[in-house]
């Protein structure tokens, strides 16, 4: 039995091998590399010569404005953006909840912009955002209004990219909370009405509580991607204008691949990702702190 055992454990061993082995090439591998570069000064523009100087690159970061100001801008998407597609996906999905005719037609064309290239609805919106022959400026002047400068005025540019990204992703708040709610039994809002329970009362008390779950995976994910938000920032406005609506993916790309700041722009990717993990833990903690209430 012993020996049988043992061959077993080889056979198991060796049909995991190719893919612990493939793990490590795609993605243990270049995590280690880029954290070791992360702690050297290595400009390739300058003659690629490569200079240990540990945490040289993270203290320069913390002096570095620009960087602090592609975090803003990455922020306003994190709360504006990612909040109004939250409450939009809710209010939508609790509408397409009920049954009525066309439904699911109704819910196909909801995921359209979803499934739409990103490249494609870069450049979308940037024919909205047109100054003179878009049809936003258009229906503004219609109604007696200015013309606005939705791409070139530092105070617009970042909200327009806001805009741009709730319209992109907001049916996916939309399909995650309406699975969610599809999949609470009737008998829970049999039960609720019985009781006598109003609308108000059944959401909150039946329907919200649970679909909590299904809400912190939804914005969780949301926010990770809105953290990454790189094509429309280079689609709309390159960063521009100047540095008005500069995310933080966008500046590590400059560093990278433009500067060729390879060290710096490691390290920057690692702070990017600390961050990232920073409010995915707040954000839990707060969520197992309302369950155990």
């Amino acid at each position: 039995m012993g020996g049988l055992r043992k061959r077993d454990w080889w056979i198991a061993f060796f049909f995991v091998l190719p893919v612990v082995v493939i793990l490590l090439a795609i993605s243990i591998f270049p995590m280690m590399y880029s954290f070791y570069l992360s702690l050297c000064k290595w400009d390739i523009g300058m003659g690629g010569q490569r200079t240990f100087i540990g945490a040289g690159n993270y203290l320069r970061l913390f002096s570095d404005a620009r960087f602090f100001n592609s975090l803003k801008n990455t922020g306003r998407v994190l709360l504006f953006g990612v909040g109004a597609q939250f409450a939009l996906g809710l209010s939508l999905a609790l509408l397409l909840n009920r049954s009525f005719r066309g439904r699911s037609l109704v819910v196909t064309l909801f995921l359209l912009p979803m499934m739409i290239s990103p490249v494609v609805v870069g450049c979308i919106w940037k024919i909205i955002y047109h100054y003179q022959y878009g049809p936003l400026n258009y229906l503004l002047n219609r109604f007696g209004f200015r013309s606005v400068n939705w791409l070139g005025s530092s105070n617009v540019s970042p909200y327009s990219i806001v805009l741009a990204d709730i319209w992109e992703w907001t049916p996916f708040m939309v399909i995650t909370l309406l699975a969610g709610l599809q999949a609470i039994p009737d008998d829970l809002y049999e039960a609720a009405r019985v009781d006598g329970a109003n609308r108000w009362q059944i959401f909150s008390g039946v329907v919200f509580p649970l679909l909590r779950p299904v809400v912190v995976i939804a914005i969780l994910i949301r926010v990770m991607d809105a953290f990454k938000i790189f094509d429309l920032v280079v689609l709309l406005t390159m960063g521009g204008p100047g540095q008005a609506s500069e995310s933080v993916a966008f500046y590590n790309y400059l560093t990278g691949f433009k500067y060729f700041s390879m060290g710096y722009a490691s390290a920057m990717s690692y702070v990017q990702l600390a961050v990232i993990v920073a409010i995915a833990n707040v954000f839990l903690r707060s969520f197992r702190g309302r369950e155990v209430v």
